[in-house]
């Protein structure tokens, strides 16, 4: 199983991207340009679909995946602004997980990068390189593809990211990084890329990618077996976001891991034992306050 594959192996030749091999993503790819006047539209489906090409149909790995294990994301660019072959757009992503033995799929990432911009002229080859910057438009596609593996690999092994999130720091730190530039890419504030893979990186927050593994592969893998099994390791797994919180509440990770499992883990909790339904619910009142009464309506039933 692709999961189960060692650290070394993943990275055997792993910064060496190759086109028209085996991928490892299936990701539906749109982009939108709604907000823009004018009826030429030719441009923006050609760059859809030179985006889903470079998505789907590049290697960024050495590793084989199986159609079934191939993963699984969204990404939609909504144009805002163009002026020539310059456009100003913000990106969705979106990143799921299967769990096992049922046909419902998790999200792992819900996200919207609100500063893309990029330059693309129309036919033009969608060029990457992981070691080096040669279009903002490739790198930042780039970029989330590897926080893409990084987190699914997490959730299947413990730090099995390591050598994707190491990739994508690398994509990060190779970009221009002008200060309030609208490429995305600047290293202050908090709501950016480098606030994303430098707070995954960040040992001080090793809890949250333990809690990528504890979450799925303990929690939700197991309860179409054992359902209050599966509640107890998810009612573990949520300490460690409180552990996060109370070091550093600000942390950027920990807030879009938060609003990616908000709704999916209300709905675990308002089934189930009442004593890890009211644990779960103090602990998530406590990591994310602004929601306190959803947390509290999952106590409103018997849960039966």
């Amino acid at each position: 199983m692709k999961k189960a594959l060692s650290i070394l192996t993943i990275l055997v030749g792993l910064l060496t991207v190759n086109t028209l091999r085996a991928q490892e993503l299936q990701c539906e790819v749109r982009v939108s340009s709604n907000k823009i006047q004018g009826s030429d539209r030719t441009i923006y489906q050609n760059l859809q679909n030179s985006l889903h090409e470079f998505i789907n149909n590049t290697k960024f790995t050495e590793i084989n995946f199986r159609q079934a294990e191939k993963i699984e994301c969204s990404m939609l660019v909504d144009v805002t602004s163009r002026e020539g072959n310059y456009f100003t757009a913000e990106i969705s992503l979106a990143l799921r997980r299967p769990v096992f033995k049922s046909n419902y799929s998790t999200p792992l990432f819900n996200y919207i990068d609100r500063r893309f911009y990029f330059e693309y002229m129309d036919g033009q080859p969608l060029d990457f390189n992981p070691n080096s910057f040669i279009s903002n438009l490739t790198s930042t596609i780039g970029f989330y593809v590897y926080v893409f593996l990084g987190l699914d690999f997490d959730s299947f092994s413990p730090n099995g990211g390591d050598p994707f999130f190491a990739i994508a720091e690398n994509i990060a730190n190779t970009a221009p990084q002008e200060a309030d530039s609208e490429n995305g890419w600047s290293s202050s504030g908090r709501n950016n890329r480098h606030a994303i893979i430098s707070d995954i990186n960040n040992q001080s927050y090793q809890p949250l990618r333990q809690f990528l593994y504890e979450y799925h592969r303990h929690g939700l893998d197991i309860m179409a077996d054992n359902p209050e099994q599966g509640r107890e390791a998810i009612l573990g797994s949520l300490g460690n976001l409180q552990s996060v919180y109370e070091r550093n509440s600000m942390c950027y990770f920990l807030q879009l891991i938060v609003e990616s499992k908000r709704d999916e883990i209300i709905q675990v909790f308002s089934q189930g034992d009442m004593k890890f339904r009211t644990e779960a619910a103090n602990i998530m009142k406590a990591v994310d306050p602004s929601q306190s009464s959803r947390y509290d309506a999952m106590l409103q039933n018997n849960g039966r």
